[in-house]
C-alpha cells in the first residue's frame, strides 16, 4: 500500500524533514541530522569504548543469542526489561550523553537512557517487535540515530495492510511517535549483500518512580 510523505523543513535548524502519513503513527525522518565527520568520528570511538556484550534472550521458551551485540545506558534508575531480561543501565558515556542532550533540545522532549545496537554485518538482525515495554509508558517517544553503512528498516501495522521501508543512512535521525509503539511492528531485516557494521542508537525516557 501507498504511503503518503511531505518534504517540510524543521523550525529546529531547517534540518530537511521527511514526514510519513501513517494510520495511528507519526513518523518522522531527518536523513542528514548529524554530518558525514560527526557520524564516523562518533561510531569509531563507541566501537572502542564501550563494553560491548552479546546477550541472551527467552524466546519461544528457549534462552538464545541475540544476533547482534549491545549496550544498554541511562540514568541509574532505567532499568529495563525485555524477553524475561532485566538490563541494568551503564553509566552515561560522554559522547552519549551529549548526544541526548542535543537530541532533547531539536525534539523539545526528554531522553535519559539508551540502547545501542552493534550488526558487524547484514547478517546481523532484529525482528518484528515495538518498544512497548511497561517502563516506556503508554505512548513513547523513539528516537533513534543510525551510524556506519545504510541498512533498510521496515514497519507494518499490527492488523492493517500498511508497511513502510526506509533507508536509514548514517547520520539519520529517525523519530517514532504518535502512537507507533500501540499500533505498529518494526525491524530490522537481513541484508546479505551488505559488509560493513552499522550502530544505531534508540533514545527513550523512563520515568523516575522512587
Amino acid at each position: 500500500m501507498g504511503i503518503l510523505t511531505r518534504q517540510v523543513h524543521s523550525d529546529n535548524l531547517h534540518y530537511p524533514l521527511q514526514q510519513f502519513n501513517l494510520p495511528g503513527a507519526t513518523i518522522s525522518l531527518w536523513q542528514d541530522w548529524l554530518s558525514a565527520q560527526q557520524a564516523s568520528i562518533l561510531l569509531a570511538q563507541l566501537q572502542l569504548q564501550l563494553p560491548w556484550t552479546q546477550d541472551s534472550i527467552l524466546m519461544f521458551g528457549k534462552t538464545v543469542k541475540i544476533p547482534r551485540k549491545q549496550v544498554w545506558m541511562g540514568e541509574a534508575h532505567c532499568q529495563y526489561r525485555y524477553s524475561a531480561t532485566t538490563f541494568t543501565p551503564q553509566p552515561w558515556h560522554p559522547s552519549v550523553q551529549a548526544l541526548a542532550q542535543r537530541l532533547s533540545e531539536f525534539l523539545g522532549q526528554p531522553f535519559n537512557c539508551v540502547l545501542l545496537n552493534l550488526y558487524a554485518d547484514g547478517q546481523q538482525h532484529m525482528g518484528w517487535h515495538a518498544d512497548n515495554e511497561r517502563e516506556l509508558g503508554h505512548d513513547p517517544a523513539i528516537a533513534s540515530v543510525s551510524l556506519g553503512v545504510t541498512r533498510r528498516f521496515e514497519l507494518k501495522h499490527r492488523s492493517a495492510a500498511w508497511q513502510l521501508a526506509l533507508d536509514l543512512t548514517p547520520g539519520s535521525l529517525l523519530l517514532m511517535a504518535g502512537g507507533c509503539q500501540q499500533h505498529w511492528l518494526h525491524r530490522l531485516p537481513k541484508q546479505s549483500r551488505v559488509s560493513g557494521c552499522r550502530l544505531n542508537l534508540t533514545f527513550r525516557y523512563i520515568k523516575n518512580m522512587a
